[in-house]
């Protein structure tokens, strides 16, 4: 068996006995149901739950909001970075922000938001971007900078013009840090508008999620919960497949 399969039978293994573990503990009154459902029970819920109209609805809703949040902080993320890369001053100046941005909530920018956009779901797509948008940026700066510098010594004696150093060069050596800053972007874009729809919506899984807390409907809670975790954990290993597929397509070039 080659490394990279045990490392993914061990974390099935590891998964799976962390489930068992706590479906155990829940039914030998270990935990006790009012505080935790016992993960059959939890899937058992969300299977019922994507059922009905209503949560399909909110379901919709939230998929929506995330995938705007995602794409466009991929894409400024990605711009923004480049332009960066190429601007030193610039990018000494705006370091020090970049370093302490997520030392500050996103929330509080909500009142301006509204404001800006009203009570819709732009605001929604807005912190979700704010939350994931500085994390492609990153990932674009160090992807750049670790460029070999050979490489584009290589591609200048070839005389390669700048659009096909950047594709055949740049790009492929950069993939690694810019995958990462994908998949980040993704995981936060999740976070912010999952976190927003808390407190900022009347509608979508996060505020679903609220109200059952606050119904203590345990049922729903736990089954929207799981399916969250579910749908994160699924975009994040499709992404990190393309990104395997892409790196051994690289290897045999």
């Amino acid at each position: 068996m080659s490394r990279a399969a045990r490392i993914v039978w061990t974390r099935w293994a590891t998964g799976l006995s962390a489930v068992l573990l706590l479906e155990l503990a829940c039914r030998t009154g270990l935990v006790p149901k009012l505080a935790v459902l016992p993960p059959s029970e939890m899937i058992t819920a969300m299977i019922a739950l994507l059922q009905t109209d209503e949560v399909l609805g909110n379901v919709a809703q939230t998929f929506s909001t995330v995938a705007l949040a995602f794409a466009a902080a991929v894409a400024a993320g990605f711009t923004f970075g480049t332009l960066l890369h190429g601007l030193p001053r610039a990018r000494r100046a705006i370091d020090p922000l970049l370093a302490s941005y997520y030392s500050v909530p996103i929330f509080v920018f909500y009142p301006l938001l509204v404001a800006l956009f009203g009570l819709n779901i732009l605001p929604l797509v807005a912190i979700g971007f704010l939350a994931a948008a500085p994390a492609m940026l990153i990932a674009t700066l160090l992807g750049l900078d670790r460029v070999p510098h050979v490489l584009l010594r290589v591609a200048r004696m070839h005389r390669l013009g700048w659009g096909r150093t950047a594709i055949l060069v740049i790009l492929p050596a950069a993939l690694p840090n810019l995958f990462q800053g994908i998949k980040l972007s993704l995981a936060y874009a999740f976070i912010g508008v999952i976190a927003g729809e808390f407190i900022l919506s009347s509608g979508g899984l996060g505020y679903s999620i609220a109200f059952a807390y606050e119904s203590f409907d345990n049922r729903t809670m736990y089954g929207l919960m799981l399916f969250v975790l579910l749908s994160a954990v699924l975009s994040n290993a499709l992404l990190s497949s393309w990104e395997g597929r892409l790196q051994r397509r690289r290897g045999r070039a």
